[in-house]
């Protein structure tokens, strides 16, 4: 039975991000920064209860987890939270990348870099994470994307429930090259179990990871068509796991993984002349990785 309009609506609705999860981070912040004198009670609702200055809270999601091929990438969507919520509005239409087609995610990544306080993607290499794992290989691409982002963000919120923050932060601490500016403690972490779908700063934080590396997966179909990146993005459709099947894998698969192949992956690896496998250094922000006019049909 259909459901009523109004039913409809209200599901539109609530599946819709908002900035209560980021209000509530920035309050509880500036409670912790500025406690109530011994034996008074708690501020509530007044000045003291509110932030002495815009809380820097950086919206932090990864695409390309459970991908056969191509890298792993976080990003990264500070915003400025002060007494009266987010000092910038986000455009209109703002969702988990998931929830939207290809054609809106792209149309929406011009207007969110204008109102981000800052914004960052963080790569890591299929290398990085044969050698690695994938967590260890999300941690450093999270670490990136967070120095990548140039201030120093108070609270960091991450869609899902591992932890793969702390690890890129503590690498990140006084002393190191990207180190945070003297004086500066390191932001808390947050995690939140669907916040691409439910925090404004995560949505937006996905939409510009997952554009970014959709454009480079098109790039690497044109040196490997038979792999149909152009359309699964590295993911396990039933073409890309057939084309491994006949042809083996290719310099961009993780052949850490199991990928099916009827050999050893590494006795059954396709190379793509002028794409050497790297692996990134673990410093600062990982551009989008470039391929070299030598190996472009």
């Amino acid at each position: 039975m259909t459901a009523p309009a109004s039913s409809t609506a209200g599901r539109r609705r609530a599946s819709a991000p908002t900035w209560d999860t980021e209000i509530a981070l920035a309050l509880a912040h500036a409670g912790a920064a500025h406690p109530a004198p011994h034996g008074h009670p708690a501020p509530h609702g007044d000045a003291a209860a509110e932030p002495a200055r815009p809380v820097v809270i950086a919206g932090v999601d990864e695409v390309g987890r459970g991908a056969l091929a191509g890298p792993v990438v976080v990003g990264a969507f500070a915003v400025l939270i002060g007494a009266d919520g987010p000092e910038r509005a986000l455009p209109e239409g703002v969702r988990d990348s998931k929830a939207l087609t290809a054609r809106r995610r792209e149309a929406l990544v011009g207007p969110l870099r204008e109102v981000a306080h800052a914004h960052a993607l963080g790569w890591a290499s299929p290398e990085e994470i044969d050698a690695r794992g994938i967590l260890a290989a999300l941690s450093l691409a999270a670490g990136r994307a967070i120095a990548g982002l140039g201030v120093a963000a108070d609270i960091v919120l991450m869609d899902g429930d591992a932890d793969v923050i702390t690890p890129a932060l503590a690498a990140q601490g006084p002393g190191s090259a990207d180190g945070w500016e003297a004086g500066h403690p390191l932001p808390s972490v947050h995690l939140r179990v669907k916040a691409d779908r439910d925090c404004m700063s995560v949505a937006a934080a996905s939409v510009l990871a997952k554009v970014a590396r959709d454009a480079h997966m098109v790039d690497l179909d044109a040196l490997a068509p038979h792999y149909g990146w152009a359309g699964n993005k590295g993911y396990g459709s039933a073409a890309h796991r057939e084309a491994l099947r006949t042809r083996g894998a290719h310099a961009q698969h993780r052949r850490s993984w199991n990928l099916g192949l009827p050999v050893s992956g590494a006795a059954n690896v396709q190379e793509t002349p002028g794409v050497p496998g790297v692996l990134w250094s673990d410093a600062g922000e990982q551009p989008r990785p470039r391929i070299p006019k030598e190996a472009q049909p």
